[in-house]
């Protein structure tokens, strides 16, 4: 009896250890099952927002599956600022290590696309890929001329030489790719320490970074990515939708198309499909603007020319309205989208790459939907107005100042007969004898309203 107190305080005290000693197990073994991860995240085309999403939910599943190494495969010819400075962001914010890797041969790393490779703890190259041309163009690939110019080009310049200098790469390179659009081949790029190594694959690139000790937000980490297994991280259903509808020809149809439903529906109440229809492609057309660089003034000149289109419909002016709307549809879908410019030129000499092309409708996209919308004014929608306004050819309404015989007396009440067809009749100017020409000048209800027909009218 007496031994029990000690031998109760054994138990807790070995509970108390195993309870604290758990844990520690439990990390150690994640952490081993860390080490032996690597995502892969793919990065191909335009840098856009979708692109930027793509690679923050990427680096976020790196964190979470507690990766050695996120790699991503790069092959762009620039984009969108915004969109570069989130991924920048994310990359340099990272507990991750993230290695950027242009790849496959013949990819590029250019503009927007050197911004994010030199953001990277380890940037490297597969052979017969370039890097280079960061010079900052505007949305329609054109020079950014006078004061604004100077500003943006050299916030563009100091950002990438601090890159490089935080990852201790050539800080000269980067103010020549930025200021003169210098582009460097791999083996360029990894003689003049632009980026860190050339890999022919990526199980070449993670046995050369093996071992290598790289600085994170989290400190420095040594990486072990040799033996490591390969996740890829794949864009989702919505990356792809998203990235379908990040298109000008795209957009420009949807809002056309959008147009064309709602008006269909405003014209013909109660069809319902094409309004429904014509809402959907309008929302998804401004989902597109949201995400490219549109002119609000495109839009509101397409919209001047459907109001054009509708006036001329309803208040003939022997064409010159629709005359007047094709003009400003045709200059809407130009506006629509900033126009492209020739890119600056750059000084002999310099190694340059084009920029990234500009973002515009197609001329053959903007001249077939041009002739669609002219005929659906005018010969669809057209159609339907005229139809509305023309004179009906049935029924009682027909009747009204068409002319018939009475065949009874009218007094005031009785019958007559116009078009084949026998009515009620009642006269409105004294009894009517049978068999008299009547004239019918209205009606109430299935009752016509007739008096004596005049001589000379029509019969």
């Amino acid at each position: 009896m007496k031994c029990r107190p000690p031998l109760i305080a054994l138990l807790l005290a070995a509970l108390s250890l195993l309870s604290t000693c758990l844990p520690l197990l439990a990390d150690s073994a994640a952490a081993f099952t860390q080490n032996r991860v690597v995502t892969v995240l793919t990065l191909s085309g335009p840098i856009d927002p979708i692109s930027a999403r793509y690679v923050q939910r990427g680096l976020d599943r790196a964190r979470q599956e507690g990766a050695q190494l996120a790699v991503i495969e790069l092959d762009t010819p620039g984009g969108l600022g915004v969109s570069m400075d989130q991924i920048v962001d994310r990359i340099l914010s990272s507990p991750v290590p993230v290695a950027v890797y242009v790849w496959p041969p013949g990819a590029r790393a250019a503009s927007a696309g050197v911004f994010i490779a030199m953001a990277a703890h380890v940037a490297a190259m597969a052979p017969g890929t370039h890097i280079g041309a960061a010079h900052p163009v505007d949305a329609g690939g054109g020079d950014i001329s006078g004061v604004m110019g100077e500003k943006v080009l050299n916030d563009a310049t100091a950002k990438l030489k601090a890159l490089a200098e935080l990852r201790g790469r050539d800080k000269a390179w980067a103010d020549q790719a930025v200021r003169r659009s210098v582009s460097l081949t791999e083996t360029q790029a990894v003689t003049q320490r632009v980026v860190d190594l050339s890999a022919r694959d990526l199980g070449d690139l993670l046995s050369a970074v093996d071992g290598r000790t790289v600085t994170t937000q989290a400190g420095p980490l040594v990486l072990h990515s040799a033996a490591a297994e390969v996740r890829r991280f794949n864009r989702n259903i919505i990356d792809w939708f998203l990235g379908f509808l990040v298109n000008p020809d795209i957009a420009y149809i949807l809002l056309v198309l959008g147009i064309f439903g709602v008006i269909f529906e405003i014209s013909s109440p109660g069809a319902i499909a094409p309004g429904v229809a014509g809402a959907i492609a309008l929302l998804m057309a401004f989902i597109s603007f949201g995400n490219l660089p549109t002119n609000i003034g495109g839009i509101v000149f397409i919209l001047l020319s459907v109001v054009l289109f509708i006036v001329d419909l309803k208040t003939p002016t022997h064409g010159f309205l629709t005359a007047g709307g094709v003009v400003a549809f045709v200059l809407g879908s130009f506006l629509l989208f900033p126009p492209g410019r020739a890119p600056a030129r750059m000084p002999a000499g310099a190694t340059t790459m084009p920029p990234m092309a500009a973002v515009h409708v197609s001329v053959v996209t903007i001249v077939v939907m041009t002739v669609l919308v002219v005929a659906f004014f005018v010969f669809v929608l057209g159609k339907g107005i005229l139809a509305q306004s023309r004179r009906i050819s049935f029924g009682a309404e027909a009747l009204v100042g068409s002319r018939g015989v009475a065949v009874t007396d009218i007094a005031p009440e009785g019958m007559v007969q116009s078009s084949g067809e026998r009515w009620s009749a009642r006269s409105d100017e004294g009894p009517i004898r049978a068999g008299e020409r009547v004239e019918i000048v209205g009606r109430e209800g299935l009752c016509l309203l007739v008096r004596r027909a005049r001589e000379g009218g029509i019969s």
